[in-house]
């Protein structure tokens, strides 16, 4: 049975110390996540009180919904850089992106090297929730061929893989590394996503996590308890995000 008769722990209780986030939307008024610096204090604010310390900032960059650019990124961390000496914060910032894997990730974004790592040569990347692209492979070896290391988000929320665990083994094969949404743990998005959460780290498939927080309901739903049993898998893979200090 998928439920655990056990106490449940909360996630916020599973936190380390220290911890640092490589997944958000916190960057003023260009995603879909915080929509102005007041709202990004009030995001900063709460995230320092869930125990993180540093918190990257990662936009989409999705082409003809949010055509992010290193320029446009850059401008709105400075922003809030420039305005953070108001902010009740003492949590380091830092600005990414997330990639939307495509053929114009491939061609324009790719080619011109306008790449914000999360850390080194470390990128966070996504796929569409209707279907991955027929090229999947041939983008994740361009992304390699150019020196990068492709971060995979949320793998358990690609609904489309989850009568077919192969194809996650595909992607780590492919050299991609997986984070987790921390929220799928606590059946956010749903009994099935919390499922194939619990099944990638149960087969310690799991790199690493992030809260992909872009709003206070997200904040605020940290303090749930958690659905999936593999706690201390779930812990352990918090802690690899030290990875990016």
């Amino acid at each position: 049975m998928f439920f655990s008769f056990g106490k449940k722990p909360i996630l916020k209780e599973l936190i380390p110390s220290g911890y640092i986030d490589i997944h958000s939307h916190v960057l003023p008024g260009i995603d879909d996540g915080s929509d102005s610096v007041e709202t990004s204090e009030e995001l900063l604010n709460g995230m320092k009180e869930l125990g993180f310390s540093k918190i990257i900032g990662t936009p989409h960059t999705l082409p003809n919904v949010w055509e992010n650019t290193s320029e446009t990124i850059l401008k709105a961390y400075d922003l809030l850089k420039n305005t953070k000496q108001d902010l009740a914060v003492s949590v380091q910032l830092k600005a990414s992106s997330e990639y939307f894997l495509d053929s114009n990730f491939l061609e324009k974004t790719l080619e011109a090297n306008d790449i914000i790592p999360l850390k080194d040569k470390y990128i966070l990347v996504e796929l569409s929730y209707m279907n991955p692209p027929i090229n999947l492979r041939e983008i994740l070896y361009a992304i390699q061929l150019k020196g990068y290391k492709p971060v995979m988000a949320h793998p358990e929320r690609y609904l489309y893989y989850h009568n077919d665990f192969s194809q996650y083994e595909m992607l780590k094969e492919a050299g991609c590394l997986l984070q987790m949404n921390m929220l799928s743990g606590i059946g956010y998005y749903g009994r099935s996503v919390a499922e194939a959460a619990d099944k990638l780290l149960k087969n310690q498939m799991i790199d690493f996590t992030g809260s992909d927080i872009h709003h206070m309901r997200h904040v605020k739903s940290f303090k749930s308890k958690l659905m999936i049993k593999s706690h201390k898998q779930l812990q352990k893979a918090m802690e690899s995000n030290a990875l990016f200090h």
